[in-house]
């Protein structure tokens, strides 16, 4: 099979897969879908963009931003131009970007708004935002002068000191990763198409080689669908997973780990299942943890990890239960790929072989050394290219071969640990034998310097109290040789470690702080400014911390209330949860997070969320005052009970389970839905209440017209108000609406309980199936749950539905206009859609004045025009901006 000229021509293959998914993204609470003909046009328009712009073959764009369709196109529009991408780690500094681009200096940066904002330089930028009002309609074709030694990007490694250095890679470069792997995949091809498509769940970013490999090139091979997935929750994953039907999951090890501990936690006894399957063959393994497999589903069925050492024990971990696991070796320098497992004949406890045109060779001391067209041929420092000398790249890691050829990672030459008797230690092989240690959520291996030299240290982040590190370090002692044995430990004050946008460990600055707190005589620091769940909070609310004596957070953390204290209100406690489940990697139990209304009882939902089966007593969170054992007994009360799974979701026994039913959306329910409303509901409206409609223009019969589904929002004074707005609505927003209404009064329905007087309780269940088909109401919780109703409604608006909602979530029978929740501005700002609001007057004056309601004359219906948020809009803004709007529509007295 023929090498490829150059990477343009996989835009001739997205031409040809057509409308098929290519791209999948979650954003907030919407799923957008995009095909590869899509991506193929948009790329060849943000060419003629380039074009237009006058960006010549070899100039510098920097990109910057999250994994998206949008970054997708843009990177090959500039491979058709000859431009040299720029992309930036979306979690990177603004600071380090401005570096980057002043030595760059590109004639343009594209990226999310959000993210360019953030850049004070003069450069011109282009928002993904604003692409459909200023991408031109022409397509620009590749330019004839694109060859293998075309440079194509240039990727810069994350620092904070010194000048930027980048790695520059060619066309040639990607391919010779790139092809191999599409060869030997050849053969498969005709399998491939029973299991068509094949989707990957994508969770790298695409600034990374790993993340291009598995985002970029390798699913071009197949046709394949890519989900983009940033919140690396194992509940989140698990669901996505089952839900999307995915295939394979391309993560780095962290991402491994975190699944591994959410199924040991959820399934207390997996550990023994595990083995007592030793040593039966794949299928029964399958068969045997069939549990498992279906909570993913069973269309999925490998991981292709890399970007890290993968510890032994989570490959034995997935290799147990029946998954294919792929690893793969490779740095920047080498354009991904030096080595990689094929995933059918899978060498456990490997890299894999090297890929056909590599030449691998391993110095005396264990350092790998390569060859070959994969390699880097410069660098971009002080703003030129820096040719490579030397035909052997030296990479730093320490392997070692087996006899069958592949590769067993050792670690990095950099940080092997070289004690005083002249023993090496790897840092990884010594940071495993923690890994089995339930209460320990991370761990690094790091020197620290002792009378006699260097000795190795184990810095251990742990969900347990920090009087149990000596007993964790002696049972982790006893799966190292005796060479290997650790003597000393210390405890992280926060329950992760430092990461990288990939999950390494940033080992630099845990040595950093270890010598830091050497040198301050083994003493942290015990300040309440550096207690890292006071900081999330604080960041989250903007308030100060209490400066009462009495309210000290060190001296009275288990006084200290999330509302009173720190200013934590309902938006606030959704934000608290986000963050700390994006930190974390685990989800709380709904019901218990929002039992929790104290600093002590978060502490302690977050020590019992993570654990994977450890005692009671050896749950506790870190003690932040002299006065914490007092709440020992708190562990009892918060100890998370037994739940029902569903999708990897937990749901506490005893909660209310709302029903989020799609059943309405079936086209036979639509058809039924749509006669009901126009001979029915409307001619009712017009029978019994004769309301006028007051549109946007005075004197005018002008509908809304939009091409995207809405969100739309209203005052609420009675029972009867969403007929009302159904009755302004222009006949096709009406015909697909659904409704978000009060989930406990449908519930109340549900369960036919609490009506009044109590023989309409019979009517309940009737009553909630003809509002569900007729109206396609969905439940919308006061309390809690409602991040699933944002859910739903995100889901609607995938299917074309437009939402109402009424955000003062509550009836405001005089009529006068109550404050907005501030949910909305919450739920807004994750539809990412316009918003209506529309405004029912003359309702309360009714009922005030006990007015007869037949053809009044008094009913109007107020619309406005759809607003659109910009993506740095604060809920807040939001909430306020859409009250002041509604607020504005009923002082009118258009009529």
């Amino acid at each position: 099979m023929p090498t490829r000229p150059h990477l343009a021509v996989l835009l001739d293959d997205f031409r040809r897969f057509g409308h098929q998914t290519a791209i999948v993204q979650y954003t907030g609470n919407r799923r957008k879908a995009t095909t590869y003909e899509q991506i193929a046009t948009r790329a060849g328009r943000f060419a003629a963009l380039l074009a237009s712009h006058n960006l010549q073959p070899g100039d510098r764009l920097i990109l910057w931003a999250q994994n998206s369709a949008e970054w997708v196109a843009a990177f090959y529009g500039c491979i058709l131009r000859g431009v040299i991408a720029v992309p930036l780690d979306a979690y990177g500094t603004p600071d380090f970007a401005a570096r980057v681009a002043a030595d760059v200096k590109p004639p343009l940066i594209v990226g999310d708004a959000t993210l360019l904002q953030t850049l004070n330089n003069d450069f011109p930028r282009l928002a993904f935002e604003d692409w459909p009002t200023t991408l031109p309609t022409n397509q620009a074709p590749p330019i004839p002068t694109l060859t293998h030694d075309t440079p194509l990007q240039i990727l810069f490694t994350s620092g904070t000191t010194g000048d930027p250095k980048g790695i520059v890679h060619t066309h040639g470069n990607i391919l010779a990763s790139f092809e191999p792997i599409r060869h030997a995949a050849q053969p498969y091809l005709c399998y491939e198409r029973i299991v068509h498509p094949l989707r990957f769940l994508h969770t790298l970013p695409l600034s990374h080689v790993f993340g291009q490999m598995m985002g970029l090139w390798v699913p071009s091979i197949f046709a394949a669908e890519v989900h983009f997935e940033s919140r690396l929750t194992a509940p989140r994953l698990i669901e996505t997973i089952h839900r999307e039907r995915i295939s394979v999951l391309a993560g780095v090890p962290r991402v491994l780990a975190l699944l591994k501990t959410h199924l040991e936690t959820e399934h207390p006894n997996l550990t023994q299942r595990i083995e007592a399957a030793q040593g039966i063959s794949a299928f029964k393994r399958w068969v045997r943890f069939r549990d498992i497999h279906s909570l993913f589903g069973f269309k999925y069925w490998a991981f292709v990890t890399g970007g890290g050492a993968l510890p032994a024990p989570i490959e034995q971990f997935w290799n147990a239960l029946g998954f294919v696991l792929v690893q793969g070796y490779g740095m920047t320098e080498t354009s991904a790929l030096i080595t990689l497992n094929h995933p059918f004949k899978v060498a456990r406890g490997t890299m894999g072989k090297p890929l056909p045109g590599r030449d691998v060779k391993i110095q005396p001391d264990g350092e790998v050394l390569v060859r070959g067209p994969m390699i880097s041929p410069a660098t971009w420092s002080g703003g030129a290219l820096q040719p490579r000398t030397g035909e052997w790249l030296a990479t730093g890691d320490l392997a070692e071969a087996q006899p069958t050829g592949e590769l067993r990672f050792l670690g990095r030459k950099s940080e092997t640990i070289v004690t005083a008797t002249g023993v090496n230690l790897h840092p990884e092989d010594l940071e495993a034998a923690f890994e089995p240690e339930p209460e320990v959520t991370a761990c690094a291996v790091v020197p620290i310097d002792t009378p006699t030299g260097p000795e190795p240290c184990a810095i251990l982040a742990l969900r347990a109290a920090p009087d149990h590190a000596p007993a964790i370090l002696q049972r982790a002692n006893t799966r190292l040789a005796e060479f290997q044995r650790i003597r000393r430990q210390a405890v992280w004050p926060e329950p992760d470690l430092p990461r990288t946008s990939t999950g390494k460990i940033k080992r630099a600055a845990v040595a950093n702080w270890l010598a830091s707190r050497e040198a301050n005589n083994g003493r942290a620091a015990a300040a309440a400014g550096t207690d890292w769940l006071l900081t999330l909070i604080t960041q989250i609310t903007g308030e100060g911390l209490p400066t009462e004596p009495s309210q000290n957070p060190v001296a009275k953390d288990q006084d200290l209330r999330l509302a009173e204290d720190l200013r934590l209100d309902s938006l606030g406690r959704i934000q608290l949860q986000e963050a700390l489940e994006d930190k974390l990697g685990i989800a709380f139990p709904q019901e218990q997070y929002d039992k929790v209304e104290t600093l002590i009882e978060l502490r302690q939902l977050i020590a019992n969320s993570g654990n994977r089966g450890v005692s009671e007593d050896q749950s506790l969170p870190h003690p932040e005052h002299p006065e914490f054992a007092e709440t020992a007994d708190l562990t009892a009360q918060t100890k998370r009970p037994q739940a029902t799974q569903q999708h990897g979701t937990q749901i506490p026994p005893g909660a209310t389970q709302y029903i989020y039913p799609h059943w309405p959306w079936l086209s036979l329910i639509r058809w039924i839905r749509a006669v009901f409303i126009e001979c029915v509901e409307q001619p009712l409206v017009w029978l019994l209440a004769a309301p006028r409609v007051a549109f946007p223009s005075p004197g005018t019969t002008e509908t809304i017209k939009t091409t995207e589904p809405l969100l739309i929002i209203a005052n609420h004074v009675t029972a009867y108000d969403l007929p009302l707005l159904l009755y302004a609505l222009p006949r096709p927003i009406r015909r697909r609406t659904a409704v978000a209404m009060s989930g406990e009064m449908l519930e109340d329905f549900r369960h036919a309980r609490n009506q009044q007087p109590l023989w309409l309780n019979p009517l309940g269940p009737p009553t909630w199936l003809l509002l569900t088909a007729l109206f396609n109401v969905f439940p919308l919780p006061r309390l809690r749950d409602f991040q699933r109703s944002f859910a739903h409604a995100g889901n609607a608006l995938d299917h074309g539905f437009h939402v109402v909602v009424f955000p003062e979530g509550t009836r405001s029978p005089e009529g006068t206009l109550a404050p907005f929740r501030p949910g909305i501005g919450l739920l807004v700002k994750q539809s990412q859609t316009a918003v209506l609001p529309m405004a029912l007057q003359g309702l309360g004056e009714l009922k005030t004045r006990r007015r007869p309601w037949f053809r009044s004359g008094t009913l109007q219906i107020h619309m406005g025009q759809p607003i659109r948020f910009t993506p740095d809009a604060t809920e807040a803004a939001i909430t306020a901006r859409l009250h002041a709007e509604v607020e504005t529509l009923l002082a009118k007295n258009q009529l």
